[in-house]
């Protein structure tokens, strides 16, 4: 009898240490996603589009803005005086030589727009979300130079995860403090549209 009590406290505390170590397991597994939800920040509309390095994803952020249900103008080339009632600046990244070409501009010039377009930002206190929708595709020299010149100053990254192969993006928003939303397809992006901007 003694032996059976001794057997079935040893079994009641193996079960108790696993159902201990699962749950810690739970906790930890699910604390990074947890943490990730609750430190989104919130965004205001009407919005902005636009892009830096003349990449055709700007077209997709606009088709995305559009699906959330968010009140958002796709100005390709916007410049400051297009800021005026803007409550917040999405800025897609990404550069192709060909839309540089079409838009009559070479690399310099756009980085001195983008440039000029984000420090008024700063002056009118207008937050910026930064997107990279193109994936592995869309980087590259140029590309990188405009992510590196100008994913810093964003106040939210979302990015496709495919073109964060070398964890480019994740080194520069946890340098800079900057929430960052892994994509497995643009198209997700609406999701988090409608969270951010808080629309239903």
């Amino acid at each position: 009898m003694k032996h059976q009590n001794v057997k079935n406290s040893t079994n009641g505390l193996l079960s108790l240490l696993i159902n201990i170590f699962f749950c810690s397991s739970l906790f930890w597994a699910l604390s990074p996603w947890l943490h990730s939800q609750e430190a989104l920040p919130h965004f205001s509309s009407p919005a902005i589009i636009t892009s830096a390095g003349q990449s055709a994803e700007v077209q997709l952020a606009a088709v995305i803005a559009k699906r959330a249900g968010l009140e958002a103008t796709l100005i390709k080339m916007a410049t400051p005086a297009d800021l005026k009632g803007t409550k917040t600046l999405i800025l897609v990244l990404g550069a192709s030589l060909k839309g540089l070409g079409a838009a009559g501009l070479d690399m310099n010039q756009e980085i001195d727009r983008v440039k000029s377009l984000l420090q008024a930002c700063q002056e009118k206190k207008i937050p910026i979300i930064c997107l990279h929708l193109g994936g592995e595709s869309r980087r590259g020299e140029l590309s990188d130079k405009i992510i590196n010149l100008f994913l810093p100053q964003a106040n939210l990254a979302l990015a496709v995860r495919s073109g964060n192969q070398d964890d480019l993006f994740t080194t520069i928003c946890q340098k800079n403090n900057i929430p960052l939303i892994l994509l497995e397809r643009a198209s997700e992006g609406v999701t988090y549209f409608k969270e951010i901007f808080q629309l239903k």
